[in-house]
């Protein structure tokens, strides 16, 4: 009943007599109540909830309910439906990291020739490897900005197309001003801010370059379960796909 409820939760403030009396109720029947064994469903929630927050904190705070649900399935083998994790979250105040609105825009280097666009936003290639992405982003620390300018220059120069030559890659560049035609590094990049840059500030740039590289290699590439993915990690995506061709 919600008045014992707010009796047990109020028992350290008031005399249990007291408020039995102001609210009409009997002390025998709260007692009988605050004894009595929580309902299995209770002791079930309990148990995900401590899961929950197992999950979550292996995330580094970052996993909303979706992949929290995932994860707690398949690594705690918690049997029960997205919904009721997202109730449990929520009544444990925990919440994933959610993205902020995106600003900016890329501005090609007018003086020199991009490569021709050979992806055409297919980013699903036939194996790993076969397609590599790429962009620049900023961040700010104490010791001063530090600056990189989106793919136009970097990408057009002699030098990066010749390394991209010397190494056998294809160049490929989509159009400018359409964040559509390199979407999966855009989304690479948003991540990147929401579950790391936007919560922190770092003093230098040594310390800002550490965080980042622990959180590409300690985390986003061997942890962090992706959607795209089937919800496996790029390791073990690359792992399953190197079996998977070893056997076939």
């Amino acid at each position: 009943m919600r008045v014992f409820e707010f009796i047990q939760s109020e028992k350290a403030n008031h005399k249990i007599a007291v408020m039995c009396r102001l609210l009409g109720v009997s002390r025998s029947g709260y007692h009988a109540w605050a004894t009595r064994p929580p309902p299995p469903r209770s002791v079930r929630d309990a148990e995900i909830t401590d899961a929950i927050h197992h999950v979550w904190e292996r995330s580094r705070r970052t996993y909303g309910a979706p992949r929290v649900h995932i994860e707690s399935r398949l690594d705690h083998d918690i049997r029960c439906g997205r919904k009721r994790v997202a109730r449990l979250m929520r009544s444990a105040g925990i919440e994933g990291v959610h993205r902020r609105k995106r600003r900016g825009l890329t501005r090609r280097d007018p003086n020199t020739l991009p490569s021709d666009d050979l992806v055409e936003r297919d980013f699903r290639p036939a194996g790993p490897d076969r397609l590599w992405i790429a962009d620049i982003t900023q961040r700010w620390t104490d010791e001063g900005l530090v600056h990189h300018s989106d793919h136009g220059c970097q990408y057009t120069s002699l030098a990066f197309g010749r390394r991209l030559r010397d190494t056998g890659i294809v160049g490929s560049m989509g159009s400018v001003g359409d964040c559509y035609d390199n979407a999966a590094a855009e989304s690479f990049f948003a991540t990147l801010k929401t579950e790391l840059l936007s919560r922190r500030s770092w003093a230098t740039r040594a310390e800002a370059t550490t965080a980042i590289f622990d959180y590409i290699e300690g985390f986003y590439n061997r942890r962090r379960r992706h959607s795209t993915l089937d919800y496996l990690s790029p390791s073990d995506y690359e792992q399953h796909h190197a079996t998977a061709s070893a056997v076939a």
